[in-house]
């Protein structure tokens, strides 16, 4: 039990990772730094983080199938930020995060299509519980929204199915290497992404004397940090638990934009951050008094 919930706990914490992102990259925007820059910004000093961390911990040498599988997962996480971000440019901050979040019932239907196991009860609840808080969390109740752009509405749906594809495959993907190998080559795909999508120049120019210092934080807690938790903890979980405990990035988001960007918050946003978090909670608690029964049975 104590290794679930560590483990659980790795994954909560590299969400939260991935909550920090939308504060940072609203300051780089207020600089007057571009999508562009911001994003690329975020992958290319991650992968030079890694590539430090690779040389100094770990240098052993992964099969081109190997690589390319975890390239894959790579290439996940950078879309996933590349439509989130582009979705923010198109259609309001509240609707973009709740499409985002549609990425927790996306990976528990995949994996349940992909297994012919039909989710448990406790999985339900939880997710009826994290939708709801959602859309409270999202300012979606007693908004003003009157017109939504359409283009911006797909790729806003894009990027919660390719975040959940990402939390999927963290899970399974070449468990076995050492966490610094596989983080590496996971960035490394995201990188390859990038420049596929932009220039290199715009990837060089994310290392200018101003932007540097947004590329830094958005590199380590954009790519490196969650990277390396997903890693850790994704594997040792089941894939449903790892998606509900992902919606922890919201939360983290509410709390960051009203400590640091001092923005304002209603009661009815905190009020969806205490559901989405009683949400992630519920399935520990379940899984904790399951153990607690069957210890006591054994007693007995």
């Amino acid at each position: 039990m104590y290794r679930l919930v560590l483990y659980s706990f790795y994954v909560f914490l590299g969400a939260c990772s991935f909550g920090i992102l939308s504060t940072i990259v609203k300051l780089a925007y207020k600089e007057g730094f571009s999508f562009r820059e911001v994003t690329a910004g975020q992958y290319g000093f991650g992968w030079g983080i890694m590539l430090i961390l690779m040389i100094i911990f770990s240098r052993q040498k992964v099969s081109l199938k190997q690589f390319i599988r975890l390239a894959a997962v790579g290439a996940c996480t950078a879309l996933t930020g590349v439509f989130y971000y582009y979705s923010l440019q198109t259609i309001p901050a509240s609707i973009a995060i709740i499409l985002l979040f549609q990425f927790t019932w996306m990976g528990i239907l995949i994996h349940s299509i992909a297994t012919k196991k039909w989710p448990s009860k406790s999985t339900l609840l939880s997710l009826i519980f994290l939708i709801s808080g959602t859309i409270l969390a999202g300012g979606m109740v007693g908004g003003n929204v009157k017109e939504i752009d359409i283009l911006g509405m797909i790729f806003g749906l894009l990027a919660a199915f390719m975040m959940s594809l990402f939390i999927l495959l963290s899970g399974k993907v070449e468990t076995q290497l050492p966490l610094i190998t596989r983080s590496f080559y996971i960035s490394t795909g995201g990188l390859l992404v990038l420049l596929t999508i932009f220039t290199p120049k715009v990837l060089f120019s994310s290392f200018g004397d101003d932007i540097w210092f947004y590329s830094f934080l958005l590199g380590a807690f954009g790519t490196v940090i969650p990277i390396v938790l997903f890693s850790l903890g994704a594997p040792k979980i089941s894939p449903a638990l790892a998606s509900i405990l992902s919606a922890g990035e919201l939360p983290v988001a509410v709390i960051a934009s009203v400590w640091v960007l001092q923005e304002q918050v209603t009661w009815v946003q905190w009020l969806g951050v205490l559901i989405i978090l009683s949400g992630i909670a519920y399935p520990q608690i379940v899984t904790y008094q399951a153990t607690k029964h069957s210890n006591h049975v054994k007693v007995l």
